[in-house]
């Protein structure tokens, strides 16, 4: 016996014992909080979420109906120009289309022009990756090792600017408001810059250094499907230009559905429009340049206004309102199941 005791023993100085130290935490002894769950805690919560969620809901839905807004659908109203855009052929030629619509209320405060796509799928997985983040970041970047193929070089070696299927694709229809007043019409005076969030214009997209812009771009060459260079994308304003162009800033973050809108201009608030829209009639001269007959698609355009919920969206408020009813349903199913039970504890303890 000794000698097996002082077997062990010669064991266990050789090899550490691996069981753990006597700590409280090691040995799971810290102090816990260990929620008790009676009937009264569990119903308050369903009960109390429910009036949370049916509140906020409420009051999401109500922000939602405030807003105005007004659609137009031109895709039928410019079919001749959209058969003219399906032969690229005749991509150097111009057509232009109106839209006629009248406000019959004003729409005041900030007004918000949207174009809208429908049918057009931007999540297809090769469409997404089908940029170069480092070349709009305006690096000097080999753009051939990038996922922008077939839209990275000409046959002749000139790499494009910028490259991949999301920029070649980029909506180019130009827009114009105009207001109908005394038989004459006035443009409403709209803003091309201030639309894009603040980290794409400051930090994701850069153009690249140079004295001027068309130095910075010698040696690329516009996408397929442009019209202009990307140093040329506004003429009227220097600083809307290049990779930081706000219009292919917006275009550049895809959207997750085939029906979606993006933000286009905002109305000005000067003159007589200082107030947002007065009522009356207007119209639509459309530029138009992007096809969408090919994949059975259709273009709008959207005026809007905005609540401190957002736009017009209703989904949030009702799922908060389904979420909150579904609580409250639930808050009533356990109370009366607690207290059926309740009732039926009494009756066997007599």
């Amino acid at each position: 016996m000794k000698n097996k005791m002082s077997f062990l023993q010669q064991e266990g100085e050789t090899h550490p014992s691996r069981c753990p130290d006597n700590s409280a935490f090691k040995q799971q002894k810290l102090p816990a909080w260990k929620p008790q769950l009676t009937p009264a805690t569990v119903l308050s919560s369903f009960f109390l979420t429910g009036a949370f969620c049916l509140a906020v809901g409420v009051c999401l839905i109500l922000s939602t109906n405030s807003v105005r807004e007004i659609q137009i659908d031109y895709s039928d109203k410019c079919s001749d120009c959209s058969k003219l855009r399906e032969n690229s052929s005749n991509w150097h030629k111009e057509c232009h289309c109106s839209v006629n619509f009248t406000l019959k209320e004003d729409i005041l405060g900030d007004v918000f022009m949207y174009y809208g796509l429908q049918n057009f799928y931007q999540n297809h997985r090769r469409y997404v990756i089908s940029r170069s983040d480092a070349q709009l970041l305006g690096r000097n970047v080999n753009i051939q090792k990038s996922y922008c193929a077939p839209f990275t070089t000409y046959h002749n070696g000139t790499p494009m600017a910028p490259c991949g299927a999301i920029a070649n694709s980029m909506f180019n229809d130009t827009i114009d408001l105009f207001y109908n007043l005394n038989s004459s019409a006035i443009q409403v005076p709209v803003l091309k810059t201030g639309n894009s969030w603040w980290t794409d214009k400051n930090v994701k997209f850069r153009n690249p250094k140079s004295y001027n812009l068309s130095s910075a771009f010698a040696g690329t060459a516009r996408p397929p499907y442009w019209h202009k260079p990307v140093y040329l994308l506004d003429e009227e304003d220097e600083r809307n230009n290049g990779y930081v162009n706000e219009d292919l800033i917006i275009w550049m973050r895809v959207s997750a559905f085939a029906t979606f809108r993006n933000l286009y201009r905002r109305v000005k608030r000067i003159r007589q429009f200082a107030d947002g829209l007065p009522a009356g009639n207007y119209t639509f001269r459309i530029f138009y340049n992007f096809p969408v007959s090919k994949f059975k698609g259709r273009k709008h355009v959207i005026l809007s206004t905005v609540a401190w919920s957002g736009g017009s969206n209703p989904f949030l408020g009702i799922a908060y309102v389904v979420s909150g009813t579904a609580a409250t349903l639930t808050g009533f199913v356990i109370t009366a199941i607690h207290l059926k039970l309740r009732k039926k504890k009494t009756y066997f303890q007599k």
